[in-house]
């Protein structure tokens, strides 16, 4: 085994089309807690965005998520942990939402937890990578009836009266 392809063989350039090398695979982390807490990318995101604008609404249109969600996001990690990630200043001039200590804390631990995920499962997300197929395409979503929706791998469909 050698040069990194997993032991496939193949090198980056002939493991398939455009966009299936390994630099555009990529690892996502959630967090899920014992009692149902979940702290993933989003939110992370989200946290990221408020502390470079300085607001609930400019954050969550720069990440492309509506105010209402970003707000319920926000409220979900405030009430997640024992300390609040952010702080808001209603009335104020200019910016109103800042990131507490701790919320900075939350995005460097959730960010340095991605680094070691991604460090331990190198190797076989390059293995993994390496023996994609060429001619793979995403299927969209058959409908019932449809040939490829009756495949035994598509799960259960119902039966339709006729």
């Amino acid at each position: 085994m050698g040069g990194g392809t997993g032991g496939s063989g193949r090198s980056k350039e002939s493991r398939g089309k455009e966009g299936q090398g390994r630099d555009a695979t990529r690892l996502f982390l959630r967090v899920d807690f014992a009692d149902g807490r979940r702290l993933g990318p989003g939110k992370i995101k989200l946290l990221e965005a408020i502390r470079e604008h300085r607001s609930i609404l400019a954050a969550a249109k720069a990440i492309g998520m509506s105010y209402r969600r970003a707000w319920l996001l926000v409220d979900e990690l405030d009430r997640m942990f024992e300390q609040r990630v952010i702080v808001t200043f209603p009335g104020r001039r200019g910016a109103g939402t800042e990131v507490t200590a701790f919320g900075e804390r939350v995005i460097a631990l959730y960010r340095a937890m991605e680094r070691q995920a991604a460090k331990a499962t190198s190797g076989a997300l390059d293995e993994l990578t390496s023996a994609l197929s060429a001619d793979y395409h995403p299927k969209s979503h058959a409908e019932p009836g449809d040939p490829e929706a009756d495949s035994p791998l598509a799960g259960p469909v119902a039966k339709q009266a006729g």
